[in-house]
């Protein structure tokens, strides 16, 4: 068995819109790293990419979820050769309430704007400050970007993914598009993702959250909104649906902060996280070298042979 290559992160921000000092972004950026032995390297801890331009991931957290939370989702995304951005941005979330939040423009997402305009303008900030950073300035192949999320993060990079260039590939996790009707949309409504690229949803079988959410949506007597996303807003062909038995809502995160978001509405999962994870990034890896990488055999193999606790279905 190979050494899993070495990665390295640093931090950076990004202005985002809001007025200070809520309009800050802080973002990490993991990355294939190899050692040279310099003293430089022993000083400052600082290593240089592994030469040639990589993918770029943008990970966008549910909210109140901090970024330490994907760490290790993070790491095996860079490991399979990629440059992945978390980032912890701390803003109004609505009504007053403030916490960590992607950064949602609600009135993007009302009936007379939804379609226009993305609704997480955050992105384009977290992108642009990525240029900025010298050490990866010949690393970034920004012509292959993915966006994902989990939960609310998820459900941003759907509604925002095809505005945006270099874009070619969406993932969410525990995520949908049925909308609040506080925003003025009739109750169980599934808005139509605003992508133009393949896009791979998942969800777990014991996901407590999106069920404790759903007065939000009006959606009693409607399917399971992940479910419906998947059937019903996703244009075009190409796209990976997988259902992980006995994951909740949190599955992709480690550790849960208990004290913050909504972990406390979750079902206790009956499978160890820690497998949940890794079979999520296993189909998630393959789904990326198919789409980002030109490697359709990645996915073909994860098709005919997927995890253990994981169903697959495409459209």
């Amino acid at each position: 068995m190979t050494n899993p290559p070495l990665i390295r992160s640093l931090w950076w921000s990004a202005r985002t819109q809001g007025e200070p000092p809520f309009d800050t972004a802080h973002l990490k950026v993991y990355y294939p790293a190899h050692a040279e032995g310099t003293d430089a390297e022993r000083l400052t801890g600082v290593f240089p990419p592994v030469p040639g331009e990589h993918p770029i991931v943008v990970f966008c957290s549910g909210v109140n979820v901090a970024q330490d939370s994907y760490r290790s989702l993070a790491i095996g995304i860079a490991e399979a050769g990629y440059v992945v951005v978390t980032f912890d941005r701390v803003a109004e979330l609505f009504g007053g309430q403030y916490g960590l939040t992607c950064g949602v423009d609600l009135d993007a997402a009302r009936p007379d704007a939804y379609g226009t305009r993305p609704t997480c303008p955050t992105i384009p900030a977290i992108l642009d400050a990525l240029r900025g950073i010298d050490l990866l300035k010949d690393s970034l192949d920004f012509d292959r970007v993915a966006l994902g999320g989990h939960s609310a993060g998820g459900t941003v990079v759907l509604q925002s993914a095809r505005f945006f260039p270099g874009v070619r590939a969406a993932f969410g996790f525990g995520t949908h598009t049925m909308v609040a009707t506080m925003l003025g949309w009739p109750a169980g409504t599934v808005l139509p993702a605003q992508v133009e690229c393949p896009v791979f949803l998942s969800v777990g079988t014991r996901d407590g959250v999106i069920m404790g959410s759903s007065d939000r949506y009006g959606q009693d007597g409607f399917a399971d909104p992940v479910t419906r996303t998947f059937d019903e807003a996703l244009p075009g062909e190409g796209h990976l649906f997988a259902v992980l038995d006995g994951a909740n809502h949190f599955a992709v995160a480690d550790p849960v902060d208990p004290t913050a978001a909504r972990a406390f509405l979750d079902l206790e999962p009956e499978r160890d996280p820690a497998e949940s994870r890794a079979a999520y990034l296993e189909v998630l890896i393959a789904f990326l070298r198919a789409r980002l990488n030109g490697d359709p055999d990645s996915l073909e193999k994860v098709r005919e042979n997927p995890p253990p606790s994981v169903t697959l279905r495409e459209h």
